[in-house]
């Protein structure tokens, strides 16, 4: 049932915008939650390396004196990887178009996230 929640937000998330391709909802310890990527991906993959780049995205906040980690942010040649976290355990992976307007996704994102923590918690 939670993982129906999980995805549910996800298809939300997915739906309020033509910019964002996937998402996914991944432990802190890199085990997929939830997860509504393309059939070409990896799942185990993409949670290995969420959680591991939001690990490194904190400790680097915190020793370059930032503060709190709020997201994670990768732009390549074909589009965005946003991550951020989902409460104490969990990452939210997000892949984005390379013209999207990340205003609106990272409201958007934002929001996912504080639905998926009331789930999580």
């Amino acid at each position: 049932m939670r993982s129906e929640m999980l995805t549910s937000i996800l298809n939300d998330l997915n739906g309020t915008s033509a910019d964002i391709e996937a998402s996914a909802v991944i432990s802190t310890d890199g085990l997929m939650m939830a997860a509504l990527l393309p059939g070409t991906v990896d799942e185990d993959r993409v949670g290995a390396m969420s959680a591991a780049m939001l690990s490194l995205g904190d400790r680097t906040a915190q020793e370059l004196a930032r503060g709190s980690l709020e997201q994670v942010l990768i732009k390549g040649e074909s589009g965005f990887v946003i991550m951020t976290h989902a409460g104490p355990n969990a990452v939210l992976t997000v892949l984005a178009k390379p013209k999207a307007k990340l205003g609106l996704i990272f409201l958007d994102v934002k929001r996912a996230a504080e639905a998926l923590t009331k789930i999580l918690l």
